[in-house]
């Protein structure tokens, strides 16, 4: 009983000695990305939006997929708040075509996640960035393509936005929203620092390599583009896991899929386009988000 009790210290004293060194690099990261996140929220998001509501009133055609894909990106809302959002987008004329680059460019990124994702390093910040900007321009071309005549989304029983920044102290707005932020996200951080030390602990930095680095880079994007499913639950959480990942050898293009599948098949995200989507719709969503992580993945190693 003595030697396992020794044994599990030892490991602890391990786990917590990783723990405490990823904390370290990448805490500051977090930090950062929340408070630019809050100052986009309170001070920057309506701004945003108003630009994109603008858009109705302008014949841009497809072109209009660009920016409804790059203010997608800037907005700083979770997607039940987009959803509401886009809803009443619609309601003012904004086409489904602008929409859907709008929302699914909203899924995959937002300013917050830019900043985290600079942990990462800038290649793989560029690549996130690039990889999302181009998503949502194809779900709004592909949209436009096979549902020019007829809608795609169904808003119906869909009000605004609510929004949750209304105290009239500024300074006391953006703390209250620096607070929701680190409620909502804090706990989801901490546990992948946690996954992470465990995972530079307890798995084999050759065999990881092996199986998703670049020697197996076919099967290493599919399996990465598939375990982004599950084990996706907030951004900010999954940048330690992934930046341990890079480092112990995984391919870019493999980190990419992963980045793409995991925020657009987040459940949470999941649940909320089902209701808009219907099931024909939402298992199309499901068939493009897969086929374009793993198309994005095998092009960003045959490039880098």
């Amino acid at each position: 009983m003595e030697q396992i009790w020794e044994v599990l210290q030892r490991e602890f004293v391990y786990v917590w000695y990783y723990f405490t060194v990823q904390l370290r690099q990448i805490a500051l990261y977090y930090v950062f990305g929340i408070v630019l996140g809050s100052v986009i929220s309170v001070f920057v998001k309506d701004k945003i939006h108003g630009l994109f509501r603008s858009m109705g009133d302008k014949r841009l055609g497809v072109l209009g997929i660009i920016p409804a894909s790059v203010l997608g990106i800037a907005s700083p809302l979770c997607m039940y708040g987009t959803i509401p959002l886009a809803a009443s987008f619609s309601k003012s004329g904004i086409r489904d075509d602008w929409l859907a680059a709008f929302m699914m460019s909203s899924i995959l990124l937002n300013p917050q996640l830019i900043i985290y994702s600079t942990a990462l390093g800038p290649a793989a910040l560029t690549v996130r960035i690039v990889s999302c900007f181009i998503c949502g321009c194809a779900a709004g071309i592909l949209i436009r393509v096979f549902y020019k005549d007829k809608p795609f989304f169904n808003f119906t029983g869909f009000d605004g936005p609510h929004n949750h920044d209304t105290d009239p102290n500024l300074l006391l707005r953006l703390i209250k929203n620096i607070g929701r932020n680190i409620k909502a996200t804090g706990l989801w951080f901490l546990v992948g620092v946690l996954l992470s030390a465990l995972f530079q602990r307890y798995v084999p930095a050759d065999e990881f390599a092996a199986l998703f680095g670049e020697a197996n880079e076919g099967f290493g994007v599919l399996m990465a583009a598939t375990i982004g499913v599950p084990l996706y639950a907030c951004g900010g959480g999954t940048i330690p896991l992934i930046r341990e990942w890079l480092y112990s050898g995984m391919s870019m293009g493999s980190a990419a899929a992963f980045m793409l599948t995991g925020p657009s098949t987040k459940i949470t995200n999941l649940g909320a386009l089902k209701i808009v989507l219907g099931v024909k719709r939402f298992l199309l969503y499901l068939a493009f988000v897969m086929l374009f992580s793993f198309a994005t993945g095998m092009v960003v190693n045959l490039i880098l």
